[in-house]
């Protein structure tokens, strides 16, 4: 998938459901947003919320399979997490 298609598609789920699972921010990392991706890549999304809810991430990530038709990894951002994945959100995420 393209990174403009699948930032549209992350811009319309941050629209539909970012109250329903408290999403501050929402992006994506990873080959998808590097463009690099193939037919065999996952998306690579970094979500940041208002409160951890492991449920919420849970619920969309299965809606989020089913927008792109593809699996989805989801990261919660947040304060305190592995450096070496924060720093690589931190340079190459990009947010919708």
């Amino acid at each position: 998938m393209q990174k403009d298609q699948a930032l549209a598609i992350l811009k319309e789920f941050k629209n539909n459901f970012s109250d329903q699972f408290g999403i501050l921010r929402i992006g994506l990392f990873g080959s998808t947003a590097r463009n690099e991706a193939t037919s065999s890549s996952d998306i690579d999304v970094v979500m940041e919320t208002k409160t951890p809810n492991m449920f919420a991430i849970v619920h969309a990530k299965n809606t989020l399979e089913e927008l792109f038709h593809s699996h989805v990894d989801i990261v919660r951002y947040r304060e305190k997490m592995n450096p070496h994945l924060k720093n690589s959100i931190d340079t190459e995420a990009v947010f919708v």
